[in-house]
Parts: C-alpha cells; sequence; structure tokens
C-alpha cells in the first residue's frame, strides 16, 4: 500500500502564521492610534463623550496624556500578548483585539460619514 499522495506537514506556530500575527497585532497598533484621534476629534469638538470611565477625564482635561495613556495601554497589552503567542488563548486574544479596534473603526467612520453629510447637505 502507498502512502497519500497529499499529506499536510505545516504545523500551528510556523514562520508563516507568526509573521501573520505580527501584521495583526501592528494592524491592531494603529487601529488604537486611528481610534484615539477619532476620540480626541470627537469630544474636542463637543460631538461625542469618552465611553471609558477611566480615560474620560484625561481626554478633557489632558488630550496628549490621553493618547499616550491609549497607545501605552494597548502596546503593552499587544507586547505581553506577542510573548504568549505560542498559547492559543494569546492568539486568540490576539483576534479579539483586532475585530474590537477594527468595529471601533467602522463605528468612527460611519459617524464621519453622517457628521459630514449633516455639513454638507444639512
Amino acid at each position: 500500500m502507498s502512502a497519500p499522495a497529499h499529506t499536510p506537514s505545516a504545523s500551528i506556530g510556523t514562520r508563516e502564521h507568526y509573521r501573520w500575527l505580527e501584521g495583526i497585532v501592528k494592524v491592531t497598533l494603529v487601529l488604537n492610534l486611528l481610534d484615539a484621534l477619532f476620540t480626541l476629534t470627537w469630544v474636542v469638538s463637543g460631538l461625542a463623550t469618552e465611553a471609558n470611565p477611566f480615560l474620560h477625564d484625561l481626554v478633557h482635561r489632558h488630550p496628549v496624556s490621553f493618547v499616550s495613556a491609549k497607545l501605552a495601554l494597548v502596546g503593552l497589552g499587544s507586547l505581553l500578548l506577542w510573548r504568549a503567542r505560542s498559547r492559543p488563548l494569546a492568539v486568540v486574544a490576539i483576534f479579539v483585539a483586532f475585530l474590537a479596534y477594527y468595529a471601533l473603526l467602522l463605528i468612527h467612520v460611519d459617524y464621519l460619514a453622517t457628521v459630514l453629510g449633516i455639513l454638507l447637505f444639512g
């Protein structure tokens, strides 16, 4: 009896998997930056408030510190998850963070479209 013509040889955690995962972490960090900038824009313009109670006062009193804190917290969380990337739960958490920030970006873009529509068309 002969061996099957195609046997999968790739395993979880290959260099290619980690390269994709690293890209997802980097995109998540960029999405976090965009979320911070959009949030700051909406709050400063009076069109929205910060939903996170820990950052609510900071965004109003120290906008640069607000952005720095958001970037530092998500950056630290991403670093911790990246260091644990061989664990399935860490990989799931990386994807959840990406999806959460992607959803936030969609909300911001939708809100931007609404605001622009009101400004342009009344």
